[in-house]
């Protein structure tokens, strides 16, 4: 099993499904282990009712349907589906709303969504996805981008309130793949994930949810600043060492 985590912490996410799908054939015993500690990216479905779009994944699946944050219904119908207490649905509902407004300032448009649940503690989980489709036939195009894809999930653990305060825990992922083929930039592919987590006690005086944003927004900004530097840089260091431009060329070759 830890064997089989590691490979697909390795894995580009363009090819995580793949080989996700050839281990749980192989390991058919950890199938729900590795369903639920591997993150894949992102799928969307549209909600009928809603008109609205949402994002799929494991904590809103229940058996073979996923529940929309719009309508709180499954698709495809499902009975006895789980679903959230009415005051953990309202605080999903506001939740959405506001996220909604976070990915347009942030994202420029993408799709977002939000679950929350109870857990075993007293306390709730919430699920903050993004999905971000810069490719060249979607909203998001930039340059020369000719596929792009940002997917980011905030799994926050929130503890029961005590003296005022609650204890978060926010584990956050984001899988970002891209390519580019264009004649001035050539062709080129980078993909890659990265995975952080942060624990904090806070005073809920002003709610969850503003604790919630707080922290997702210091981490995202910590997860972009280390994606530039790691996957960006470091590319950029190895390119130009291994073809450095022609100006510097021409400047180390010695006079005749």
């Amino acid at each position: 099993m830890e064997a089989a985590l590691g490979l697909m912490r390795r894995m580009p996410p363009k090819h995580s499904e793949t080989a996700l799908s050839a281990l749980l054939s192989l390991l058919p015993h950890h199938s729900s282990d590795l369903l639920s500690q591997v993150d894949q990216p992102l799928q969307v479905l549209c909600d009928i009712d809603s008109g609205k779009e949402f994002i799929l994944c494991e904590y809103n699946r229940d058996a073979d349907s996923y529940r929309s944050p719009w309508s709180s219904k499954y698709h495809p119908p499902l009975e006895d589906g789980t679903q959230p207490s009415s005051e953990l649905r309202k605080l999903e509902i506001e939740a959405n709303e506001i996220f909604a407004i976070y990915r347009d300032q942030y994202y420029e448009g993408g799709i977002s969504s939000v679950y929350m649940w109870e857990d075993d503690n007293e306390g709730f989980v919430a699920c903050f996805l993004i999905k971000k489709d810069g490719s060249k036939t979607a909203h998001g195009r930039r340059g020369y981008l000719e596929e792009g894809a940002w997917d980011a999930i905030h799994v926050i653990e929130v503890g029961p309130e005590e003296d005022g305060t609650a204890h978060y825990c926010l584990t956050s992922t984001v899988m970002l793949s891209l390519t580019t083929d264009d004649e001035l930039s050539g062709t080129f592919s980078l993909s890659g994930s990265i995975r952080r987590q942060m624990n904090m006690d806070l005073s809920t005086a002003e709610g969850h949810l503003c604790n919630m944003g707080r922290m997702i927004e210091e981490m995202e900004s910590k997860l972009r600043n280390s994606l530039d530097q790691v996957y960006f840089g470091k590319t950029k260091e190895m390119v130009c060492t291994l073809r450095p431009p022609a100006e510097i060329t021409q400047m180390r070759m010695p006079e005749s």
